[in-house]
């Protein structure tokens, strides 16, 4: 599955998308920036409340395919825009965190 069906099919609002046939492979949740970064792996759709710039920082160095901002957590638009510039998928839901998580997983057969 891409970026791009993952967010068709859940329906996630683009803040950010500049790879949308990245492969999701996996998916990870977390907020403690320093666990994600030791943790998502490559492929990732990484699920998330934080919405700090440091976020891309770390989806970054984790190289995850996107990250989906959970709960309609509001981003500034200077993240998105850096989002943008560092080519990283953002999106954001309102659905909780374990929704859509468990979309996620069934959507990629975890």
């Amino acid at each position: 599955m891409t970026a791009k069906e993952l967010r068709t099919a859940l329906s996630l609002e683009v803040l950010s998308e500049t790879d949308p046939d990245r492969a999701v492979t996996g998916g990870y949740a977390g907020d403690l920036l320093s666990w994600v970064m030791g943790r998502a792996q490559s492929g990732d759709a990484w699920v998330t409340i934080m919405t700090n710039r440091n976020i891309l920082a770390v989806a970054a160095l984790a190289d995850t395919a996107c990250v989906i901002v959970a709960e309609d957590s509001a981003v500034e638009a200077d993240v998105s825009a850096l989002a943008e510039e560092k080519g990283i998928n953002l999106y954001r839901s309102p659905l909780r965190m374990f929704d859509l998580c468990c979309r996620i997983g069934a959507l990629i057969g975890v």
